[in-house]
């Protein structure tokens, strides 16, 4: 009988190619252009997202329950998040962040409901918000949009967002440096938090799921062994309770990454109050 693989807890976060394509020399440099389940989960994403979008778009009436979600979402952007933070001058970003909240929310909840399947180490979905080159490449085009944008709305003085005042020359210089590293590490927190919440979760949740079936495994042996269905059943009521929190846990990081986005939208679109 061939030895059984051990369970490795880190197995649903590897990234292996589905659709082997040919790179492409793109100035010397090769680009690998193949679909890996990263790639494919994520367009599965967002072909979800823009059926659920189309759906709820379409101005009924009487609006069924899924429009209602949509409303109610789009909803608590503009008055959680955008006119609180940003006030009146932040309407025109809400489609921004709204979407960018739905996007993280339709990854995170698709990872989530059907991180199940790894129990046992069956992988049977690929959590991409787990992938640092994901979550780190969402951060820093948002980061990068809102600080070109600044510089679109105010021009070279929204440098002076990194002048501290009241410091002197000299101070002054040596804040700008201290002032400027961060401003510009906000994308690697950006990144880091999500990327940290749903690896964490997902790993924990593998590891009770092979504790029921490993010891599930144990227990049939008979004898004192079958105590070991009272460890299966309390891992399988913490894989329950887990995924409860992993779900709340997926909602608050779209939340907190969409929130994140809107102050660092306030201070371009309110650029010069205070400064």
């Amino acid at each position: 009988m061939a030895e059984q693989p051990a369970i490795d807890p880190m197995h649903q976060f590897l990234i292996h190619k589905i659709v082997d394509i040919p790179p492409i020399n793109i100035g010397g440099f090769m680009l690998d252009m193949s679909i890996t389940n990263s790639v494919a989960t994520l367009l599965a994403g967002v072909a979800l997202l823009m059926v659920f979008l189309a759906l709820t778009a379409r101005g009924e009436i009487v609006p069924n329950r899924a429009q209602a979600a949509a409303e109610a979402l789009y909803g608590i952007i503009d008055s959680v998040l955008v006119t609180p933070i940003i006030g009146a001058g932040g309407r025109p970003y809400i489609p921004f962040i709204f979407t960018l909240f739905m996007l993280i929310l339709t990854l995170n909840l698709m990872s989530v409901v059907l991180a199940i399947g790894n129990i046992g180490g069956l992988t049977l979905t690929f959590t991409v918000t787990a992938q640092l080159a994901v979550t780190a490449t969402l951060a820093v085009i948002t980061f990068f949009s809102v600080f070109i944008l600044g510089f679109i709305k105010h021009g070279p003085k929204f440098l002076s967002l990194f002048w501290v005042p009241g410091m002197g020359i000299p101070g002054g210089i040596a804040m700008v440096f201290i002032e400027m590293i961060s401003y510009f590490v906000r994308p690697v927190t950006l990144a880091m938090r999500l990327f940290g919440n749903m690896l964490g979760g997902h790993v924990v949740m593998s590891l009770f799921g092979s504790f029921v079936v490993g010891l599930g495994i144990f227990a049939l042996a008979g004898g004192i062994a079958t105590l070991g269905w009272i460890g299966s059943g309390l891992s399988l009521a913490m894989i329950v309770a887990l995924t409860g929190l992993e779900l709340v846990v997926a909602v608050l990081q779209a939340f907190v990454f969409a929130a994140l986005t809107t102050v660092y939208l306030n201070e371009v679109v309110n650029f010069g109050h205070g400064h």
